[in-house]
């Protein structure tokens, strides 16, 4: 499988959150040391790709309350081998959301955050870690939200309301990196 890509993204990707910066330097020495590193069969773990997705105001963040997972999470999955993360992170986003990528607005082709996870054992599969790469997009917070089978709801939540959804470290560290965004394009 073909990593340049990734790798040229991570090696570029800086970030000024020192937890953070050290599971980029992982998930650089990863994906350097495994060349099936997008394949969800690579047992002790794989490459996934997620979305932040917020309002053109930038005040919002898209969440959706993930019935596998019973937990509120930001739109994403399995790259399936896929070695465009951003192609994955798209259309992980239109599937989830229901929102048609035709309206679906990738804000930058750089990184936007970085996760490692560790998903716990189940039925299906062993405990292994998600190294989640994560990208900006933006969706106008009139149209619909369908949403798919995978979600109880899908919801436009106010970024000061987010940990109340889920307080995870890497969703307060994405709301901190939205209040830092330049001027919203259609403020």
């Amino acid at each position: 499988m073909h990593r340049q890509q990734l790798l040229q993204l991570l090696s570029s990707y800086k970030t000024p959150f020192m937890e953070e910066a050290a599971m980029v330097a992982r998930t650089h020495r990863f994906v350097q040391q495994h060349d099936n590193c997008f394949d969800r069969n690579l047992a002790h773990g794989h490459v996934t790709g997620s979305a932040w997705v917020v309002n053109p105001a930038r005040s919002h963040a898209l969440m959706l309350h993930h019935r596998k997972l019973d937990l509120w999470l930001q739109p994403g999955g399995h790259a399936d081998k896929d070695p465009d993360i951003e192609r994955v992170v798209l259309k992980e986003t239109s599937e989830e959301s229901g929102v048609d990528l035709a309206h679906i607005r990738l804000v930058s082709d750089t990184i936007f955050d970085i996760d490692i996870h560790t998903v716990y054992a189940s039925e299906h599969d062993p405990r292994h870690e998600h190294f989640d790469i994560r990208f900006l997009l933006e969706v106008d917070d009139n149209i619909p939200l369908p949403g798919n089978d995978e979600s109880h709801q899908v919801i436009w939540v106010p970024l000061e309301q987010v940990s109340r959804f889920n307080n995870a470290r890497s969703l307060y560290r994405m709301v901190q990196k939205t209040r830092r965004l330049d001027t919203p394009r259609y403020a």
